[in-house]
C-alpha cells in the first residue's frame, strides 16, 4: 500500500506550518516543514561566512549539512538553529538559497527519503505537490489575503505590518519566478483560504477531503 502523503503548499504567511502541524497531530502521522530545511541550509551558509549567491559554495554546503529535525526544532551541524532560522537575516537570504538547483535537488532527495522512513506524512512547503510529491494522496494549496499574511508574521516575529507586507510580496515574486520549482498551484490541488477561519475548521475540512480521496482511490 502506498504511503499517505498530504502536500500542503502556499505562499509565506498563508498558515502552512500551523495547519500542517495541527493536521498531522489530528491524523496521528508525521509532519515535515521543508521550509525549515532551506532555512537550515541558509543558516549553515551564513555561519560559514559565505554569500547566499555563491552558487557552487552554497551547493556544497547543502550536500554536506547535517539536520536533526522535529516538528518544532531544527539542529544544524550540531547547533540548535530553531530560533535563528526565523530571523530577518535568514528571511533576507533564504530565497536566494532556495533558488539554487543543487540545493533543491539535495533537499528533494532528503524529503523523499523522509517520507520513505516515516511511511507517509504531512509535508508542507512551496513545491511539494508540484515537484517533490506529484502523486501525493491529497494536495492542498493554502492562500490568505496579503494583509492577513503580514499581520500573522508580525504576530509571530514582530515588526511593522507595511514593511513585512512588502517583504512578503518580494518573497512571493522571487519564489514564483525562479527557474527551478517555482511556487505554483497545481490543477489537482484543493485551494483553501485561511484568512478568516480558525485552525480547527480548516483541519476538519482537510481531514474530510482526505477521507473522500482515500475512499475514491
Amino acid at each position: 500500500m502506498q504511503p499517505v502523503v498530504i502536500a500542503i503548499d502556499g505562499p509565506a504567511g498563508a498558515g502552512k506550518s500551523t495547519i500542517a502541524k495541527a493536521l498531522a497531530r489530528d491524523l496521528g502521522i508525521a509532519y515535515l516543514d521543508t521550509g525549515a530545511m532551506y532555512r537550515g541550509v541558509t543558516f549553515a551558509v551564513l555561519r560559514k561566512g559565505l554569500s547566499a549567491t555563491d552558487v557552487d559554495a552554497v551547493g556544497r554546503v547543502a550536500q554536506s549539512v547535517v539536520f536533526v529535525q522535529t516538528a518544532d526544532t531544527l539542529e544544524v551541524d550540531n547547533v540548535d538553529a530553531t530560533a535563528a532560522i526565523r530571523t530577518s537575516e535568514i528571511d533576507a537570504a533564504v530565497s536566494h538559497i532556495a533558488a539554487n538547483s543543487v540545493v533543491r535537488d539535495e533537499m528533494r532527495l532528503r524529503q523523499r527519503q523522509w517520507i520513505a522512513d516515516h511511511n507517509g506524512g504531512v509535508v508542507e512547503g512551496r513545491d511539494i505537490g508540484s515537484v517533490v510529491f506529484p502523486d501525493a494522496t491529497l494536495k492542498v494549496y493554502l492562500v490568505a489575503t496579503p494583509l492577513v499574511r503580514a499581520e500573522r508574521r508580525v504576530a509571530q516575529h514582530g515588526g511593522d505590518v507595511a514593511e513585512i507586507a512588502r517583504a512578503i510580496a518580494e518573497r512571493d515574486e522571487r519564489d514564483s519566478t525562479r527557474a527551478d520549482s517555482p511556487l505554483r498551484q497545481t490543477p489537482d490541488a484543493v485551494v483553501v483560504d485561511t484568512s478568516n477561519r480558525n485552525v480547527d475548521q480548516i483541519v476538519t475540512d482537510i481531514r474530510t477531503l482526505l477521507t473522500l480521496r482515500l475512499k475514491s482511490s
